[in-house]
């Protein structure tokens, strides 16, 4: 048996009754554990994978086939699966073990698809390079002393590695985009609201979506499809109607496109890939489409809007994480007080605890208008900003990253040249756009770097069928 890198090569060895979803899933978990040379998983889900495979067989041998059957996907270690084990990569809940699953993962699992286990992340989703986690950096598969990109670095890896079809990761700040670029993977961050919250270990709580990693855009639109649409247990997502994104069919011909002068020409972008990306926009001309250079000048506001804004919710959100009810308890404390300090202090790694004190400083009483009141407000421009772009314009195209991934270790000591890897990906997390990440032709090095598409608020339809024709 072979890995798979579509959906659609895999049903097709279902229909042609080549192999069962039984034995996939124990040629899966065989794989994970013997060629996993990245560290993307910190677990899989031996016993109740193979419990779904045999429910899925059971019903492909009724006829009662769904739209996911079959489908092996990899969970990021921080979306809840009833009574099986997350802690967002994190010490402070060791061994946590859920009581309800997020309901991505019960509309995964309604529709036939297999959880064969949970990836790597930085912890509670902050970083990009996958290098903040509790188990472990995890590696790039096109060059393992090179980062994979963060924070759904393990959801990226395992996906381009083979050792699952589709992955999920959560995007607050590009964590899907990034690594998918990094890795050389499709990564998809649908429109705030999409997709249900419910059950995700939050970070940012105005930020966050959770969307699919997949090796190409027909099984990124086909899951997407099926995790999108409302749910009573968040009352922040959307009651639109969900399209069907696995068709790929809406009219793509003719379209016009911009471009953003500042982040084409910021010092940041690596030549190559500046390269590529006017090599992109040329093919796009003669294919039919209007590309223009637009200006947008909130280039430099955009990172640290973002930054003041996400970790002030984060120090909000992650306040409950006290080792009272749950999780890591310290040992050496003798007081209450004591238990909660220890506890956090022991339980959070550096990374954390440093946006945890960024977003309690900038909620503090005498610097809140300064800081957090400001930075709605510039939140808000913004956003109008990119509305009036796209009032013009079908889509915006920007390269998903700088440059391609860095060396293990390079940028870890200085925490605010890691937050500008943010820097090309925020702008869709901030006004709540959809964005797809496409890989690119690869450099000279042999890196992978992609190409990235925004477009308006819940044309994710659009979105996916021209990433899927044209990039």
């Amino acid at each position: 048996m072979k890995t798979f890198r579509s959906f659609q090569d895999l049903s097709k060895g279902l229909e042609n009754n080549e192999f069962t979803c039984e034995e996939l899933v124990n040629f899966y978990l065989k794989e994970i554990k013997t060629n996993d040379k990245c560290n993307s998983f910190v677990e899989t889900f031996d016993e109740s994978s193979i419990e779904q495979a045999k429910l899925v067989d059971r019903d492909i041998s009724n006829n009662n086939r769904k739209k996911l059957s079959g489908l092996i996907i990899g969970i990021k270690d921080n979306m809840c699966y009833q009574n099986h084990v997350v802690t967002a990569s994190s010490l402070i809940l060791k061994d946590f073990k859920s009581i309800y699953s997020a309901t991505v993962i019960k509309r995964l699992l309604n529709e036939g698809a297999i959880i064969i286990g949970r990836l790597n992340c930085d912890e509670f989703a902050m970083g990009s390079a996958n290098e903040n986690s509790v188990y472990g950096p995890v590696k790039n598969p096109h060059d393992y002393s090179r980062v994979a990109g963060g924070s759904s670095g393990g959801s990226a890896a395992a996906v381009a590695s083979g050792l699952c079809v589709v992955a999920l990761g959560s995007d607050t700040g590009g964590s899907i985009r990034q690594p998918a670029s990094f890795c050389g993977v499709v990564g998809v961050k649908p429109t705030y609201s999409r997709v249900s919250r419910f059950g995700l270990i939050a970070f940012a709580s105005s930020f966050d979506q959770i969307g699919p990693i997949a090796n190409n855009i027909d099984d990124a639109a086909l899951v997407l499809e099926v995790i999108s649409g409302h749910d009573v247990n968040d009352s922040t997502s959307s009651r639109k109607h969900v399209a069907n994104y696995s068709k790929l069919d809406v009219d793509i011909s003719n379209q016009k496109i911009a471009y953003f002068s500042e982040f084409i020409n910021h010092k940041g972008l690596d030549s190559n890939i500046k390269n590529q990306f006017f090599e992109k926009i040329d093919s796009l001309k003669n294919n039919g489409h209007t590309v223009e250079p637009v200006s947008f000048p909130y280039l430099d506001f955009l990172v640290p809007t973002y930054y003041v804004l996400s970790t002030a919710e984060a120090s909000s959100n992650l306040s409950r994480f006290d080792g009272i009810n749950y999780g890591y308890r310290s040992d050496n404390s003798n007081s209450l007080e004591d238990t909660y300090v220890n506890t956090r202090s022991e339980g959070f790694g550096e990374e954390v605890k440093r946006r945890i004190m960024l977003g309690t400083f900038v909620l503090s009483a005498g610097y809140h208008d300064a800081y957090f009141t400001k930075a709605q407000k510039v939140r808000h421009l913004i956003k109008e900003k990119l509305n009036e772009i796209l009032s013009s314009y079908d889509f915006v195209i920007t390269p998903t990253t700088p440059h391609v991934a860095f060396q293990i270790g390079n940028e870890v000591a200085d925490p605010t040249q890691m937050y500008l890897e943010d820097i090309y990906t925020v702008l869709a997390n901030l006004t709540g756009n959809p964005a797809v990440s496409v890989p690119s032709k690869n450099l000279s090095n042999k890196m992978p770097h992609a190409l990235q598409l925004i477009a308006k608020n819940f044309e994710e339809e659009k979105l996916l069928s021209f990433s899927k024709a044209y990039l």
